[in-house]
């Protein structure tokens, strides 16, 4: 493979991508409905193809893949509870579509505050999504980084890849808001499956079959086939990552937002199912490519290199490798574009949106479209840390938005939950969550993200009960959600 191949296969990529976002356009994108949430008329395929390709990440195909390397077959029991968390989805996606339909939500966070009554809770829930999101982004960045690095042998430099992916994304972002997002994110969903699926296949049989690759695994490394193999994954570290990952459909804003864009609760049915199916067999996908990995290159120095070093050897099809790596790439930008949108909306709606109080709609579209390039740029700074395992960094971040899951449970089932008690546990809990992820500390040996939701729902929890609740809006909310749900059946 040449470092001619990699950059026209990235042209090639961007070019159709373009096309693809040029075509989404229906209408002028003239108010925050239009632009983030695509008018809530995403049908039930293009959302299932959208959801997974912003879900699943350069985290799979280099992260995922780099744990699987560096830890062996726990991997696999990580990421399958995270796919078992997105049941979550089933259950509280018709709520989420429901209100939003009802009360013209853009974002969750204006749910939380018009549900708890204040708006001071929308601003703050806005805030914490950014501080945790934002390296989130990042990851996505160094995702891409390091794969074209790797694959070009450092011709691509890391800090290229990087920019790369921050420019394009910030052109996909505006060229349709949403909707260029969500069809360039599905041909990408598309792209990923079929590109990544081939090669694993090619992969095991230049191997020698599933018999001889698994058998070489077990008599050369066979650590990577229990738990905790070779101490990776202890109870405590499993713990401590798939908490996170079990609730991130709620927790991730970029997520949690597209219940809203569905066009009905069939087309929301869809797009669950189309993204179980499409979550499963990419996790084994990016668990044979780690395995695949530990028998090529045994001794790596960064486990985040496992798939570049596969893609670039002798194993993977010039052209084939290129159009995988394309994949990958296209996984990473569809996420980050996601996230753009999102925290731009968050930020315009919430934070603008409270301080500057007669601001209309479309001022808010404005201000959010001016954040889009302000939060790529913090991203990127973000990313030039080189931190280390993508995979790591990422539960991380999603350990911090942890701590708003118990006030969003709180919002559809628990009448007596108050606006103090949000502010309360997402600001307390959310700052030792930082504390302790500066520090690398984990009291009594459990990771931030356990402290973060527990501490949060005790918070939340206690606090709610010796302060007074909205009870009026309380009732309505959830009797409209109890009706409207009835009605669907």
């Amino acid at each position: 493979m040449t470092t001619a191949m990699v950059w026209w296969g990235i042209v090639i990529y961007i070019l159709i991508a373009l096309f693809i976002a040029y075509l989404s356009r229906s209408g002028k994108q003239t108010n925050m409905g239009s632009y983030f949430l695509g008018d809530r008329k995403m049908g039930g395929i293009v959302s299932a193809l959208s959801y997974s390709a912003t879900t699943y990440s350069a985290f799979m195909l280099v992260g995922l893949a780099g744990l699987t390397y560096n830890g062996g077959v726990g991997a696999l029991g990580f990421e399958l509870i995270y796919l078992m968390g997105v049941s979550l989805v089933a259950f509280f996606g018709p709520r989420f579509w429901v209100v939003g339909k009802k009360y013209g939500y853009i974002t969750p966070s204006e749910m939380l505050g018009d549900r708890y009554e204040n708006r001071l809770v929308a601003v703050v829930v806005s805030i914490t999504s950014c501080l945790f999101l934002i390296p989130y982004s990042a990851v996505q960045l160094s995702g891409v980084g390091y794969l074209l690095q790797g694959m070009t042998n450092n011709e691509i430099s890391y800090t290229t890849g990087v920019v790369i992916a921050t420019v394009v994304a910030i052109i996909f972002s505006y060229i349709a808001g949403i909707r260029s997002v969500a069809w360039t994110d599905s041909l990408q969903a598309i792209f990923m499956i079929i590109t990544s699926t081939i090669v694993v296949l090619i992969l095991v049989h230049s191997l020698g079959g599933f018999n001889e690759f698994f058998g070489t695994i077990e008599t050369e490394r066979p650590n990577h086939l229990t738990v905790p193999g070779n101490g990776f994954w202890s109870f405590v570290t499993f713990l401590g990552m798939t908490i996170p990952w079990f609730f991130f459909s709620l927790s991730n804003p970029q997520v949690s937002q597209r219940l809203y864009m569905p066009a009905s609760l069939k087309s929301l049915r869809t797009m669950l199912m189309g993204f179980m199916i499409f979550g499963l067999i990419y996790t084994l996908v990016a668990v044979m490519w780690g395995f695949s990995a530990v028998v090529m290159f045994p001794n790596l120095e960064k486990a985040d290199l496992a798939t570049p070093m596969v893609l670039s050897s002798d194993a993977v099809p010039p052209i084939l490798g290129v159009i995988v790596m394309v994949g990958i790439v296209a996984a990473a930008i569809s996420t980050i574009d996601s996230i753009l949108l999102t925290l731009s909306s968050l930020f315009a709606r919430d934070v603008y949106g409270h301080f500057k109080k007669e601001s209309t709609d479309a001022m808010q579209l404005r201000v959010g479209k001016i954040v889009i390039p302000i939060i790529a740029i913090l991203a990127y700074l973000f990313a030039e840390l080189e931190l280390d395992l993508i995979a790591v960094l990422s539960v991380a971040s999603s350990a911090g938005l942890l701590v708003v899951v118990p006030s969003i449970i709180g919002t559809f089932f628990w009448k007596r939950g108050t606006a103090a008690g949000v502010l309360t546990s997402v600001i307390v809990s959310g700052l030792i969550v930082i504390i302790l992820e500066l520090f690398k500390l984990k009291p009594l040996g459990l990771a931030s993200g356990m402290w973060g939701i527990t501490i949060s729902t005790i918070l939340f929890i206690g606090v709610s009960l010796i302060t007074k609740a909205p009870e009026q809006k309380a009732n309505e909310f959830i009797d409209v959600i109890r009706t409207e749900l009835k009605k669907s059946k």
